[in-house]
């Protein structure tokens, strides 16, 4: 049994070995990140809708860059693809909008073939409607329809929930039809997406180097991390990265993570406090353990490769690791209510997993109201202290 949980927990960590993201966009990437992006906003208006003089002369000197469908157009405001590509996207993003495959607000990811030096390429599009008016309920909408190219579909999708917060960000900049705001507001935003969308965790990883286990020990533990002497990109970076590494509305009970935090907040644990004033920067009050300690190399090789979607892709290794070892310690809690022998095992397996103090801290929070399982659980945790002495 033992053989085959060590088995699986090493093809977790060697995913960078057996993924395919090497061979779609590892190509793009050397010592220095030079994966190209690009980004491409287009205006779409409902064809029924009333349009004001002014809009119609501002689409009037935009119309050799209009695709316009039965029911809708689709003017271009602004694109860094190259002048031969962004007529594809165009009638590609067209016949998504005319088969109703782009929801307003939802981002939509897939490839595009278009011609430039990646040909083939991920495709995040989003449709920002805006507010319809009080007056005209029923009218066709108008709206912005965002596209980011980059990486492949696949690369794309690990970040899918981060590259919608960041179209949302966009929706105060985009008021009128004319956008004034382009070059001041606008271009900037969109050509930063990838930076500010992908880049995050490369950037966490490179910052903390070794030390990467303490914040991966932090995210599971519900450990509050403080970071000081930083800039504000530099929190956000941190703050995100723990955010994607924690279990947090990922387990079964909503009410096991609420009573986990309480459960912290009220022991004397100290917050894990990170001090940029150095580089690199020093940790205070560092807690890890064997299992968020042999993830480091994983994390360290795919940031010297300069692959943030590999990144991402063993960060949700490492937490899809780590909720096959609850569901396994939840279900040899259970079986230990009724047998030694499962009690034997699930020491055992906690012995084994190398992350027994944090799931024991969670199967606590999720079973304080069974009064069998806490028992057990204390056994459990008299079980790993006696073997970390025994090993001091």
């Amino acid at each position: 049994m033992f053989t085959s949980q060590t088995s699986s927990f090493q093809d977790s960590i060697d995913v960078e070995e057996r993924d395919d993201f090497d061979s779609e966009e590892i190509s793009g990437y050397s010592q220095k990140i030079q994966l190209n992006c690009y980004y491409t906003i287009y205006l779409y208006q409902g064809t029924r809708s009333e349009a004001s003089g002014e809009n119609v002369a501002w689409n009037q000197r935009r119309a050799d860059s209009t695709t316009s469908q039965d029911d809708f157009s689709l003017t271009l405001v602004d694109s860094s693809l190259p002048l031969e590509a962004e007529p594809e996207l165009r009638t590609y993003i067209s016949r998504r909008l005319s088969k109703g495959a782009l929801l307003g607000g939802m981002g939509n990811i897939a490839t595009v073939e278009l011609s430039i030096p990646e040909q083939a390429v991920g495709c995040y599009c989003c449709l920002l409607e805006q507010e319809r008016s009080p007056e005209q309920p029923d009218a066709d909408g108008n709206g912005y329809v965002i596209c980011f190219m980059g990486g492949s579909e696949k690369g794309l999708n690990l970040f899918r929930l981060e590259l919608d917060k960041y179209v949302q960000g966009l929706q105060s900049s985009l008021q009128t039809p004319e956008l004034q705001n382009l070059e001041t507001e606008v271009r900037p935003y969109l050509s930063q997406w990838f930076e500010e969308s992908v880049m995050h965790i490369y950037r966490v990883v490179q910052l903390v180097q070794n030390n990467i286990s303490f914040l991966l020990h932090a995210a599971l533990s519900h450990t509050h991390v403080d970071i000081i002497n930083s800039d504000e990109r530099t929190k956000t970076d941190v703050t995100r990265f723990i955010k994607a590494a924690s279990l947090q509305g990922l387990s079964q009970q909503d009410a096991t993570t609420a009573s986990l935090c309480k459960a912290i907040s009220e022991d004397t644990q100290s917050d894990l406090i990170i001090d940029c004033s150095t580089s690199p920067p020093s940790l205070t009050n560092t807690v890890s353990n064997r299992f968020c300690d042999d993830w480091i190399q994983a994390f360290l090789n795919a940031a010297e490769r300069c692959n943030p979607f590999l990144l991402r892709q063993i960060l949700e290794n490492f937490k899809l690791k780590a909720i096959q070892d609850m569901n396994s310690l939840k279900r040899f809690v259970r079986q230990a209510e009724m047998s030694h022998y499962a009690l034997f095992r699930c020491c055992q397996f906690l012995q084994g997993c190398g992350n027994g103090d944090v799931l024991l801290q969670n199967a606590r929070a999720e079973h304080s109201d069974l009064p069998e399982a806490c028992s057990i659980i204390g056994v459990l945790e008299e079980f790993l202290r006696e073997r970390e002495q025994a090993q001091a």
